[in-house]
């Protein structure tokens, strides 16, 4: 069965309701994983999903920050969380499809502005949350995929100046260092790198540009990974990002990024 999954930092579901739905009536992928909802789980509108045969919900809340959430229009188990970072706040999520392949949203702390653990203990967060990503990885087993803002871009063409964003909080060695330490110990498939090999890739820029679009100083913060066993072929074109859709009315500072598995 051929499934596309989207995943998308949304920046509060209900401000932006208009625009998840406009996603789900054009794009119509079967799974939609949201971060930065934002919400408590009973105030999350779903009204408008379910009308749409998006009838599936899973979520974890927190109002006014954080929040993940899963929509489905394909039946899912929830399936209990993990416990990253150690502070049981609201950033991980999982639902099992009935093939048995589990689906994990993850919204990844943005780590503050100084890249020292020491002196601030937001950067501190992010690293041991990067960690037990890493150790829950090398234990786990089955087929699944893990999605969401992840709040690194790893890669030197996955920012707009490698250079200058080498000291910047999101692209610094430390943090690359971990989120390949965290990928490599599942053997997660970087699957949007996997497909889409060459060139800047982005799927965030800031509000603070004039004109985000002509200035496109954007970072890759979004990931879709595989287990190497669902994991599109290389070059297979069943990746995008929806760049567009940081234009729309009142958007998200994020584009939804989306993949297709044969599953």
């Amino acid at each position: 069965m051929s499934v596309t999954v989207c995943t998308w930092n949304i920046n509060s579901v209900r401000l932006r309701e208009p625009i998840v739905l406009k996603l789900l009536k054009e794009q119509a992928p079967d799974v939609l994983c949201l971060q930065e909802t934002k919400s408590p789980v009973e105030k999350i509108p779903t009204e408008g999903f379910a009308a749409l045969g998006y009838d599936v919900m899973i979520a974890r809340g927190d109002k006014g920050y954080n929040g993940v959430a899963i929509v489905s229009r394909l039946p899912m188990e929830e399936v209990t969380p993990q416990n990253f970072g150690g502070k049981g706040d609201a950033r991980h999520v999982v639902g099992r499809l009935n093939s048995g392949v589990e689906i994990h949203n993850v919204y990844l702390p943005a780590g503050g502005d100084i890249p020292d653990p020491e002196k601030n203990e937001k950067f501190d967060h992010k690293m041991r949350f990067v960690a037990d990503v890493q150790n829950w990885g090398a234990k786990a087993s089955g087929s699944a995929i893990l999605v969401g803002d992840l709040n690194i871009a790893p890669r030197e063409d996955d920012v707009w100046s490698h250079k200058q964003l080498l000291k910047v909080v999101s692209h610094t060695p430390v943090e690359v260092e971990a989120f390949e330490a965290a990928r490599a110990a599942r053997n997660w498939v970087d699957v949007t790198r996997n497909d889409l090999t060459e060139g800047l890739l982005y799927s965030w820029w800031s509000y603070r540009a004039k004109d985000w679009d002509a200035a496109d100083k954007g970072r890759r913060l979004d990931h879709i990974w595989a287990t190497p066993d669902i994991a599109p072929k290389p070059g297979a074109g069943q990746s995008r990002v929806l760049r567009d859709a940081r234009g729309w009315e009142k958007p998200s500072d994020h584009a939804p990024v989306f993949a297709t598995f044969d599953i």
